[in-house]
């Protein structure tokens, strides 16, 4: 097949971690063409969606992970795949590129399905599973956030559309930073904010639960470096080998057929304790960090899924 990568710089990912990387790493195994552009090289040009990128070969040598061919046009109707890979934020930006891509819908297989990527956002699908997920709530009023801590003592406040870790805050009981945090935020930003019950069960880990094609594959715990809350990758949080219990397979079954009937072949769930707090459907990791503890191709599995529907 023809696999077009929409994602961020590759010359900058950790072949070591990035699950793109092991993505097109898969696929160049199994006898597919690569190639590779930036979301800002996409484009509709009169009834055309195009992109201007590279042929593309891997390694796992990094440094020398990606060698790219000459830059070229494509028409990406004429590719078999396109995968969408570009890192949150999820602003206007990645949400147009949503729009461009799900015109391929006749011809292409995008994957995570675009419609469903911008209608589903990670903190906004949860919301579908009140009785999976701890005390949520998302507003800009302040008044609202305060009444929210004021009954839960101890919250979590982040941004709606963030991702990996960044803008993440634990406010305890006795803390004194709501109004100025809210400040900040909103000084920069139109976008609300979510706020959801602390969990002190994050101490033992947050843990990423893969699903391909809507059934679980395996899952990795991030234990929060010391003296942190946070537990992503991103920030220093360290992934350790775990199994799935039998509440995280209930809530995989809860969520599971929405997700294959949406189109959602490769997401990453977040577990904290007994309680579901993101579904990651934008550009979910954690593939590498499986592969290696459960010597499982999880990859493969990825592009098996793919393959069946391309059959």
């Amino acid at each position: 097949m023809k696999i077009a990568f929409q994602m961020d710089p590759i010359g900058d990912v950790n072949i070591n971690a990035d699950s793109s990387f092991r993505l097109a790493e898969e696929a160049q195994a199994r006898g597919h063409a690569l190639f590779y552009y930036t979301p800002d090289h996409l484009a509709y040009q009169e009834g055309r969606i195009t992109a201007r990128g590279h042929d593309l070969t891997v390694q796992r040598v990094q440094g020398d992970h990606a060698t790219l061919g000459p830059e070229r046009e494509v028409d990406l109707a004429d590719f078999d795949v396109v995968w969408l890979r570009q890192d949150p934020p999820f602003d206007m930006h990645y949400i147009t590129s949503t729009h461009l891509l799900d015109r391929l819908k006749k011809t292409t297989l995008v994957v995570n399905d675009p419609f469903w990527v911008r209608n589903y956002p990670e903190k906004l699908l949860v919301l579908d599973f009140p009785q999976l997920t701890p005390p949520t709530t998302i507003a800009r009023d302040l008044d609202t956030i305060k009444a929210f801590k004021a009954k839960h003592k101890d919250v979590i406040l982040k941004p709606l559309y963030g991702n990996g870790g960044a803008g993440v805050f634990r406010l305890d009981t006795n803390d004194r930073n709501l109004s100025s945090l809210h400040e900040l935020f909103t000084g920069f930003s139109r976008e609300p904010l979510i706020v959801q019950k602390f969990l002190p069960a994050v101490s033992k880990g947050d843990k990423r639960v893969i699903l391909v094609d809507g059934e679980p594959v395996g899952a990795i715990n991030r234990v929060p470096a010391e003296g942190e809350t946070r537990s992503n990758m991103h920030v220093g949080g360290r992934p350790e080998k775990v199994g799935l219990t039998e509440r995280d397979l209930e809530i995989c079954a809860a969520i599971g057929p929405l997700l294959r009937e949406k189109g959602q072949i490769f997401v990453g769930i977040d577990v904290i304790g007994d309680y579901l707090t993101e579904i990651n459907v934008t550009s979910p990791t954690g593939i590498q960090e499986l592969e290696r503890f459960d010597g499982t191709n999880i990859a493969a599995k990825i592009w098996e899924a793919i393959e069946r529907k391309r059959a």
